[in-house]
This record gives C-alpha cells, structure tokens and sequence, in this order.
C-alpha cells in the first residue's frame, strides 16, 4: 500500500511539473501537449488504443515466453557442461557487443512485418539476461550443498535438477524481471522498423500527422502495460520462489 501511494504521489508531482511547463512557458500544443488534452485523447481513441495494445502485448508476451524458455536452457547447458562453456559463452558475449537495434531492419526482412519479428526482437534483447542471471544463479550454489551431494553419490544430473536449480531460483527471478522491463522495448523497436499495427507504429503514425497528443496517449498506454507486465512476472517470481525455495 505504502509503494502504492508512494508511486501516486509521484506521479502527480510528475504530472503537476508538466502542467507547469506548459504553462509557464507557452509552448505550442503541437510540440508538448498539456495533461488533460493527452487524457481527453486517449479517452477518445480508447477502442483504437486497445487494439493496439493487443499487438503489442502478444509480441512482448510470446517474446517472454520464447526468450525465457530458451534463457533458462542455455543457462543449464552451460552449467552442466564445460565443453558448452567455453564454445557458448563468447559468442553469447560477442552477440551482446553487436547492437541489437541495428538487428531490427534484418529481421523485418527476413521474417516480415508481421509478428515475428517483433517477438524476435524481443527474444533477442531479453535472451542474454535471463541466460546470464541463471547461469551466475547456477554456478554459484553454496559448497556446502555440492559437497553433500558428492558424499551420498547424487550424480551430475540430480545435483543439477535438485541442488543448483533451486538454489539458482533467486537469481533466475532476477533475471525475468529485467526481461519484463526490456521486452517491451524490443517489440516497440520492431514496430518502428516496420509494421502496421502496434503501439510502436501508432506512435510513428501519430507523429508523422503532427497528432503529439495522440503520441503521448500511445507512449503513457505502453507504459502502463510496461509497469503492468513487470507487475505480474514480480508477482509470479515471487508465489514460485515461496512455493519452491526451502526459507523463502
């Protein structure tokens, strides 16, 4: 409740200091909108919002769900193998040195302008996260543990499937709550590269007819369902680190 208010508060201090700037300075409603016209457009075009939205939250969803599963795979294949660590790990750190951005027009051509490579864009910006927080989660379980397991003879596989992937929990939930902030960004990128649907496009479709108030009601829409994804996967990390983490 106090977080609740806390961030309510400041979203009205936030809110306040925009309306100062508008009117203390006078600058035209085409460059920077007041409040009210950006809530008075966004009630307007809600139904146009919504549909929008909709694009946009199956991209960031299937992109979290692809980029998690394929996270949470290398991250245990690289535990699991030393072979896997040292052929793996420098192209995961070479892929991360290319800029991810530039990758978007790429993928629009090969995979087109519909969903895919938005999701793409997503996987990619998401996958070394989720990889290297698990991975770090995996490699680090108290000695305590693996030598327990060494002593009553568990092998490589048990003490992977029952000792170091609980232990990695806390790390992995760290590593889906990045995603959650990240995803968004790389499904809005793909939209910007090309598409014709999305909040992404209705941004750039906006502000190529000079409608800013419009824009503002795209980009406050896509972050509220930023803070609400980010939200749920805290809320899911949280019920499975209880329910499967001894202490938790």
């Amino acid at each position: 409740m106090n977080r609740f208010l806390g961030g309510l508060f400041a979203l009205l201090i936030a809110l306040g200091l925009w309306q100062a700037i508008v009117s203390l300075s006078d600058v035209p409603r085409f460059i920077l909108p007041p409040p009210a016209l950006v809530f008075e457009t966004w009630m307007a075009n809600r139904a146009l919002l919504a549909e929008h939205t909709l694009v946009t939250a199956t991209e960031i969803a299937l992109g979290l769900l692809i980029g998690g599963a394929l996270g949470i795979a290398t991250a245990m294949a690289l535990a699991a193998s030393e072979i896997a660590r040292v052929t793996m790990r420098p192209v995961l750190v070479f892929t991360q040195a290319l800029p991810v951005f530039a990758l978007a027009p790429i993928l629009t051509l090969w995979l087109g302008f519909g969903l895919g490579s938005k999701i793409a864009m997503a996987v990619l910006i998401i996958y070394f996260p989720i990889t290297s927080a698990f991975f770090d989660g995996l490699m680090r379980t108290p000695s305590g543990f693996l030598d327990l397991a060494r002593t009553m003879g568990a092998s490589r596989s048990s003490t992977l499937w029952h000792i170091r992937v609980p232990a990695a929990l806390p790390a992995l939930g760290s590593g889906l709550r990045l995603a959650a902030v990240y995803a968004p960004i790389g499904a809005v990128i793909g939209e910007w590269v090309g598409s014709s649907q999305g909040l992404g496009y209705l941004m750039l479709l906006a502000n190529g007819r000079a409608k800013t108030d419009l824009m503002f009601a795209a980009l406050f829409t896509l972050g509220l369902l930023s803070i609400a994804l980010y939200l749920a996967v805290n809320w899911i990390t949280l019920a499975w680190l209880r329910r499967h983490t001894p202490g938790a």
